[in-house]
């Protein structure tokens, strides 16, 4: 039997430990909220994720996003410019540097406690 085939897409559900203020976050750094309710849907380019009403400690602080994006010196002077640690009591997020996995990386933690990797695209890697 075939696979079926369309226009699927995966969603990760994000926890939150204060809807509130991780809606704002997000918003804040740029993602559009697409539905506001009992979750939440936030989009930027062709990605999105669930943002739930659910937190549990351990879990959201060993959860990880990772956002692509082309440019990650302006991604870096957009994310400072924020002063994300001021308005939502967040540790400051780390400046980009290479890993030792070849991509070039900024770390922002969310209020929950989410680590997101700001990671810039190489030239002609398809896996990026």
């Amino acid at each position: 039997m075939p696979i079926p085939r369309g226009t699927e897409l995966a969603r990760p559900f994000v926890p939150s430990k204060d809807f509130a203020a991780s809606k704002r976050f997000y918003e804040e750094i740029g993602f559009t909220k697409l539905l506001d309710g009992e979750v939440a849907i936030f989009a930027i380019g062709s990605s999105s994720f669930v943002l739930q009403d659910f937190f549990e400690k351990a879990w959201a602080e060993n959860f990880m996003m990772q956002l692509m994006v082309d440019d990650l010196d302006a991604w870096w002077a957009h994310l400072e410019a924020l002063d994300l640690p001021a308005k939502f009591n967040v540790p400051a997020p780390r400046p980009p540097a290479v890993q030792p996995w070849g991509l070039r990386i900024a770390y922002v933690v969310d209020p929950s406690g989410v680590l997101w990797h700001v990671a810039e695209r190489r030239p002609g890697d398809p896996s990026d």
